[in-house]
């Protein structure tokens, strides 16, 4: 039922006979247990060439074995990586850029001043990607409310 979730506007019950459709589907994919919809062989360098692996899966190998490459090299310049962990962004709270982002922003202008290759892994997209329902922590007493005074806490 949490599929149906997605389509609860009225707006979508002239689709109910697709979205049915889409449904079963889905229900059959995951009973036989397919996880990977686009696949190829494996090719040479693998224990079993003719294995059909995801081709997502081989363009992310591929893409790492390039890295390697490159990071072996000497001649290559330094690099690194930073990684926001933040979950707040503009897409979670508008108008807002956590201060986690603001830091790593600073630490990229420092880096790439000295001539250091930067890659940036925000994690916040995971909170914002179209159809991630992951909402963001609201217990944060700095950004969300004032301080409760210690009387309301039985502590004055």
């Amino acid at each position: 039922m949490r599929f149906r979730e997605a389509w609860f506007d009225p707006a979508f019950r002239h689709e109910d006979q697709s979205i049915a459709r889409i449904e079963e589907i889905a229900w059959e994919i995951y009973l036989i247990g397919r996880k990977a919809p686009i696949t190829r062989k494996a090719g040479p360098g693998y224990v079993d060439p003719e294995y059909e692996l995801s081709v997502k899966w081989l363009a992310t190998k591929a893409s790492i074995d390039q890295a390697l490459h490159q990071w072996s090299d000497q001649r290559s310049p330094s690099r690194v990586l930073l990684i926001c962990g933040s979950a707040r962004n503009d897409g979670t709270r508008p108008g807002e850029m956590s201060k986690s982002f603001r830091l790593l922003e600073l630490a990229r202008e420092v880096l790439e001043q000295a001539a250091i290759q930067v890659d940036v892994l925000d994690l916040s997209h995971l909170t914002s990607e179209y159809g991630r329902n992951i909402p963001p922590c609201k217990g944060l007493r700095t950004t969300a409310m004032p301080p409760m005074p210690l009387a309301m806490l039985g502590l004055a």
